[in-house]
């Protein structure tokens, strides 16, 4: 193996001259794999962490004003990572991406339809958690399980303090890793991931640990939520890994604006909204938001 000083491109011997390997792509289904077993593991962790606190010890040890503010704090920063990974590497990604499918195909566009895509994946998932919203109000005589079952694990939960977590159809959130062809691309998206899942995942347990739900049905609970990003990166790498051409390039950028508008939905339905909706340490987590934000950007900056 004869490496060339000065360059990146690895030459093999043995291979002709213009057969040359990048080493940054050399990873890149390795670190998405390793990407869908650290989200599934560290999801699975965080959640089964309040099952021990509540139903080993008999009662819940950790303070409830405490794990608020500790949570509301590191939302606020995910919202951030959120906010930054999306406007700054997710959609100038996939706005280029579509249009060279676009450019490829001979097509010429009169209509902003990337940026409609998008709304599309906005608006996909407002709709949907509204439906379930409206079958949740219809669901009110049900018995005390299967209502507790229905508002704390399919959609949303609400703790002591009024704060919301909404726990949708968190798949098109793993399809953006598995779409991506650069892996350091990937792990900065799965790194907001991981907060964002991780929060979520330890707040519904704890929710659900404290209530009057059979122990199985609070694991199968969390089995069900920490297996969707994966299943979306799973799907995400099945796209990217198949033979490339014009349409598949088109079908693939599709997908990513899908979970870019995916992205926008949390950041601005989900994450913000609730936690700025209250009055407590307000200028923390604005500054929590904005540190969040810097991280995402210095990386990128650090990159280029």
């Amino acid at each position: 193996m004869a490496l060339r000083k000065g360059s990146s491109s690895v030459a093999l011997s043995g291979w002709p001259s213009e057969v040359q390997m990048n080493p940054t792509d050399v990873p890149g289904l390795e670190v998405k794999l390793g990407a869908l077993v650290v989200l599934f593991s560290i999801t699975l962790v965080c959640g089964f962490a309040p099952l021990c606190l509540v139903r080993g010890a008999g009662r819940c040890n950790v303070d409830p004003e405490m794990h608020h503010k500790v949570v509301s704090l590191v939302s606020c920063f995910a919202g951030g990572v959120f906010f930054a990974t999306c406007l700054l590497d997710l959609v100038p990604d996939y706005l280029s991406g579509i249009n060279e499918a676009f450019s490829s195909l001979g097509i010429t566009l009169q209509f902003p339809l990337p940026e409609f895509i998008m709304a599309m994946g906005f608006f996909l998932v407002l709709v949907l958690e509204q439906i379930v919203l409206a079958l949740k109000d219809r669901s009110a005589g049900h018995s005390e399980e299967r209502r507790a079952l229905l508002v704390e694990s399919s959609v949303q939960s609400h703790d002591r303090n009024g704060q919301r977590y909404s726990h949708h159809f968190h798949v098109f959130e793993g399809l953006a890793v598995g779409l991506q062809e650069d892996s350091q691309e990937v792990l900065e998206i799965c790194v907001a991931l991981l907060l964002h899942k991780s929060i979520i995942s330890f707040s519904l347990a704890l929710k659900l640990a404290q209530g009057k739900l059979r122990r199985a049905a609070v694991v199968g609970c969390l089995l069900l939520f920490a297996l969707m990003s994966p299943l979306g990166i799973g799907l995400g790498i099945a796209l990217t890994e198949t033979k490339s051409s014009p349409q598949h390039q088109l079908a693939r950028s599709t997908l990513e604006g899908l979970a870019s508008g995916t992205f926008l939905y949390i950041i601005f339905m989900e994450i913000l909204p609730h936690e700025l909706s209250s009055p407590q340490n307000r200028i923390s987590k604005v500054a929590m938001i904005l540190t969040g934000f810097a991280v995402v950007t210095g990386v990128l900056f650090i990159k280029m």
